[in-house]
């Protein structure tokens, strides 16, 4: 079985699938992940996305696992643990450009669909229910109002980076900016698939949202 849980940032997505892969009992992929960190590593090879030669030859040797550490999940590009290092402001910066370049959808795709073969899987993503995945067996689009998710997301920036200033106003905007920039993208846009149920999380907490969804699907 294949769950698609597709959204702009600060919906809830990436929490909200991984508490409904544990509450079935199945495997949970956070794609957004993967796309941050192949901008991390770009950053880190200190190469430009712009040129389309450096980032083939980039995506050719990429190499990407997803570990359980401690009983957590932990993401790996080659032998570097950037779990951490993947939700910083720098990689968030880019990943929206990142993540809408043909080449990179590309060369990232075989790697989600190889991981849905063979076991039951709650994919998190911005386009799983309308490219990745269209033929999901069950596919739900997350939304909130725009103040919510930024509240939401500057909340999640302080915890994680506590030596860090952030603002909540220019949070907002961020969002806004990367809204526009993924549903105007002309290679996999943010968009709800057609047969995808909507939610809407801006008044419901995530236990709220896990069991809505739940009862959803054994429906």
């Amino acid at each position: 079985m294949i769950i698609t849980i597709d959204g702009p940032s600060g919906t809830g997505k990436s929490t909200v699938a991984r508490r409904l892969a544990d509450a079935l009992r199945i495997t949970y992929f956070d794609t957004g992940a993967l796309y941050r960190a192949i901008s991390w590593k770009i950053l880190r090879e200190g190469i430009s996305y712009h040129e389309k030669d450096e980032l083939l030859a980039l995506l050719k040797v990429f190499s990407y696992r997803i570990q359980i550490v401690d009983g957590e999940k932990h993401y790996f590009v080659g032998n570097s643990d950037v779990t951490k290092a993947i939700r910083g402001p720098e990689v968030t910066a880019i990943v929206s450009e990142v993540s809408a370049l043909k080449e990179v959808r590309e060369a990232l795709k075989p790697l989600q669909v190889n991981f849905s073969k063979e076991i039951d899987v709650v994919f998190e993503g911005r386009d799983l229910g309308t490219v990745v995945f269209p033929h999901a067996d069950v596919k739900f689009f997350l939304v909130a109002r725009p103040e919510v998710r930024a509240e939401r997301r500057y909340k999640e920036l302080q915890k994680k980076f506590p030596d860090q200033s952030f603002s909540q106003e220019r949070t907002l905007k961020e969002i806004e900016s990367r809204d526009s920039s993924d549903s105007n993208r002309k290679i996999a846009p943010l968009k709800q698939a057609d047969d995808a149920v909507l939610v809407d999380t801006s008044d419901l907490t995530i236990e709220e949202v896990v069991q809505k969804l739940k009862e959803i699907i054994q429906a």
